[in-house]
């Protein structure tokens, strides 16, 4: 089971990594939410798995907050509360990230890469320019 979560966390970063090299800022976008998919799986795939084989015999690991399991083992806590950190963060910069998209694409009126090297740069305050030529 690890080994077919592995892949697939394998074959999800590929696509991000592929989705980011894209020309289209939507690609690109699509590529950081799948970053951020891959490497929660990622995390909870070597966290450890919740049932041990020993001597042919299955012995299921208890929940740390309900006491103990018959072989005294508990489930590691720690890579669930990281991933759940972990999704929150990534829901607010997915947020930041499509506030982002909306603007560019209200200003330049398109979504390539391309067309934001021809866009006119904003021209910064007298009052700074003076204070950085100084």
């Amino acid at each position: 089971m690890t080994v077919l979560l592995s892949i697939c966390v394998a074959v999800i970063f590929a696509v991000s990594v592929y989705l980011f090299t894209s020309r289209d800022l939507k690609s690109v976008a699509m590529g950081v939410f799948l970053f951020s998919h891959a490497a929660h799986l990622g995390i909870i795939a070597m966290s450890g798995q919740p049932l041990l084989t020993v001597s042919g015999e299955t012995i299921r690991k208890a929940a740390p907050i309900l006491g103990t399991s018959e072989a005294g083992l508990h489930v590691d806590p720690l890579p669930q509360a990281l991933i759940l950190t972990s999704i929150v963060i990534s829901f607010a910069v997915t947020g930041f990230l499509l506030a982002l998209l909306v603007a560019q694409h209200r200003r330049v009126q398109s979504m390539d890469v391309a067309d934001l090297r021809d866009e006119d740069r904003p021209e910064l305050p007298a009052s700074i320019e003076t204070v950085e030529m100084a």
